[in-house]
């Protein structure tokens, strides 16, 4: 499930809500252990979520760094060559 929380900080651009939000949600999924909510908890489970990506939204707005900024494909291109060398070529 947290597979796809990733390493937000330091990118150019700077991390997007839309990615912010898909970290706040695994995060939320594992804590609770749940993917979609039941009707009871479901509330409870979004306001959850919009308070994390929110915190975060903010995390990053405080971090420095004297790096100089990632770059989103460079990164992705390390993360396959890991892949490959891990489970081998698809």
């Amino acid at each position: 499930m947290c597979r796809n929380i990733h390493t937000l900080h330091n990118f150019e651009p700077a991390a997007t809500d839309d990615e912010v939000y898909a970290a706040a949600l695994q995060y939320v999924r594992k804590i609770s252990g749940s993917t979609k909510p039941s009707q009871a908890n479901e509330a409870a489970f979004e306001r959850a979520v919009a308070e994390i990506a929110h915190i975060t939204r903010h995390l990053l707005e405080d971090l420095v760094s004297n790096a100089p900024p990632k770059n989103r494909e460079d990164e992705a291109a390390k993360a396959h060559a890991r892949a490959v060398v891990r489970f081998g070529t698809a």
